[in-house]
């Protein structure tokens, strides 16, 4: 009997261990694993059609180093890519140009968002209508908003520079925030200098790697990962600021101003809610992880995502695809992929955003550290 029960003992110790370590997968500094010796996690990206260097559920390549970012020597992707799709598909000139029709869906954006603070005006902010209509119509509406002012950004409302600046200083309004001529400017060189170190602000900084590398310094970013985005920029790149910037200032101080005056603070508080959000925990927020963040251990730097959350953010998922052609405009991104299959279906994509978040924070092989950085160059 003595030693049954050791064996009793033993098994009951072993399956204590097993529990210990599955609650470690949440806790662990790793945000899985001990180590990233002690096996993978599923492979969390698939391929629309599987090719024989990818199957979309093998792991083609060894976890990255969790210590540093991924330094390539290799030119980004997109510009050969371009070059070889518009070889051999020459028609695809025919998809590039603007959308008239972005207009009215930022017209109408814009209303709704100021329909929802005037009839929240007299609401307190931390009343359950308020937060639930803040997450549920404001951070959606302002996401929205945020990626107008992307496909604004290249130009692709209206054929004029001017009228696509306006319009962008139109669509911030609701933000409550003056953003959308400095991210202009920011956002292009992340096209052109796409992954460069200290030119590229869409990259983490090394003291971001430092700080957040860990499962709780994760979720930490997921939830005010807008205030990262808002900040880091200034931080790592100043511009000179232009007419454009001060327009921008000027035309949202005023708005603010009037939204006080015939609202009340509660309705601009509504706005500055939404905004905080949109970049926060939300499942159209995702797509700021999920578009360059390395994952399976492959070193794609650009990912693009296929799902019906697109409908509300302007087709950005369609990633690779804008990358590759940032003249076509939103509503063309799928016209493009079907165009050319052979080049888009044999990429790894996400196939849920909302996952995304969930294993950027649970999965011990993503972290801050996933991304790809290259020296920068002489500009």
């Amino acid at each position: 009997m003595g030693a049954e029960g050791a064996d009793c003992d033993r098994i009951e110790n072993q399956a204590t261990s097993a529990n210990v370590r599955s609650l470690l997968f949440y806790f662990s500094l790793y945000g899985g694993a001990e180590s990233l010796t002690e096996g993978r996690s599923p492979r969390r990206t698939e391929v629309p059609s599987p090719t024989a260097e990818d199957d979309g559920v093998n792991f083609t390549k060894p976890p990255q180093d969790p210590n540093d970012f991924l330094w390539l020597m290799t030119e980004e992707p997109h510009r050969s890519r371009r070059i070889t799709i518009m070889k051999k598909h020459p028609e695809v000139t025919k998809l590039m140009g603007h959308e008239p029709f972005t207009k009215w869906v930022v017209l109408g954006v814009v209303s709704l968002q100021v329909a929802v603070a005037y009839y929240l005006r007299s609401t307190s902010i931390i009343s359950p209508i308020f937060l639930t209509l803040a997450y549920v119509i404001g951070a959606t509406a302002n996401q929205n908003l945020f990626l107008a002012i992307h496909e604004i950004t290249h130009n692709l409302a209206f054929k004029g520079i001017k009228p696509n600046k306006a319009l962008a200083i139109f669509a911030n309004l609701p933000i409550g925030i003056p953003y959308c001529s400095a991210f202009k400017g920011y956002h292009l060189e992340h096209h052109k200098y796409l992954g460069e170190d200290g030119i590229d602000t869409d990259l983490p900084t090394r003291l971001e790697l430092i700080l957040l590398n860990n499962v709780f310094g994760k979720v930490f970013f997921a939830t005010f990962q807008i205030f990262f985005y808002a900040l880091r920029p200034g931080l790592v790149r100043n511009q000179t600021p232009t007419m454009w910037h001060l327009v921008n200032l000027v035309v949202q101080v005023i708005f603010d101003v009037i939204i006080v005056k015939f609202m009340g603070l509660r309705a601009l508080g509504y706005f500055l809610m939404s905004s905080f959000l949109a970049g926060s925990l939300h499942p159209c927020a995702a797509h700021f992880i999920a578009e360059h963040y390395l994952w399976d251990g492959l070193d794609q730097e650009t990912y693009s995502y296929y799902g019906p959350l697109n409908i509300l953010a302007y087709n950005v998922g369609y990633h690779n695809e804008h990358h590759d052609f940032p003249s076509i405009a939103w509503t063309r991104l799928p016209a493009l992929r079907a165009l050319a299959p052979e080049f888009y279906d044999t990429i790894p994509s996400h196939p849920s955003w909302p996952m995304v978040i969930v294993n950027f924070i649970c999965d011990p092989e993503v972290g801050i550290f996933a991304r790809a950085k290259r020296k920068a160059k002489n500009i």
